[in-house]
């Protein structure tokens, strides 16, 4: 079984703040992409992803897109329970509507948030449930996922642990490309 770890940033960091925004279309289609490949390779079989809005919801979405192509299984881990309290009445909706739509949903943490112990906690139980990781994240241009590519880089010192980015430059290949293939009039 090849378990995949998705993070990157959020969608506030990268200004996209209208769930219609292009940009998110562009995202997706580089996730997908990037998931049929390993598909392809016999190299998938779960996609598993955290709870914040922007990549690791869009990463979720699009996997649950592809299992009606696919065979491939979706999970959604937060790192406590009540994740999405504070957010507004339309994010909660949104997460409540993916964490329906996934083949499993946990949280590493039995309590609503107490402190940063939770963090680290989820971290490692995700570097240490998965095969591999695919962060949305380029380092010349930090944001919250560095924490996760920090420790993924750290983890890889001591195992064999394969880490793929898509930054930003691949996004615009991926923009591109998009366009190319479905809507020359997309940019």
């Amino acid at each position: 079984m090849q378990r995949l770890w998705i993070s990157g940033y959020r969608s506030f960091e990268l200004g996209v703040f209208d769930p219609k925004d292009k940009k998110i279309v562009v995202i997706k289609y580089a996730i997908k992409n990037y998931l049929k490949r390993l598909i392809d390779e016999g190299q998938l079989d779960w996609v598993i992803s955290g709870p914040n809005l922007g990549i690791e919801q869009w990463a979720l979405q699009s996997a649950i897109e592809l299992r009606n192509e696919y065979n491939l299984h979706c999970s959604m881990i937060t790192p406590y329970i009540d994740f999405s309290k504070r957010w507004n009445e339309s994010n909660q909706a949104q997460f409540s509507n993916l964490k329906q739509e996934v083949d499993f949903f946990a949280s590493t943490s039995k309590s609503p948030y107490q402190s940063p112990i939770q963090l680290r906690s989820y971290q490692n139980f995700m570097i240490n449930h998965t095969d591999r990781a695919l962060l949305v994240y380029d380092p010349e241009h930090p944001g919250k996922p560095h924490y996760d590519y920090d420790l993924i880089q750290k983890y890889q010192k001591q195992k064999d642990y394969p880490l793929n980015l898509i930054d930003f430059y691949d996004l615009q290949d991926a923009a591109q490309e998009y366009s190319e293939n479905h809507n020359p009039d997309f940019y």
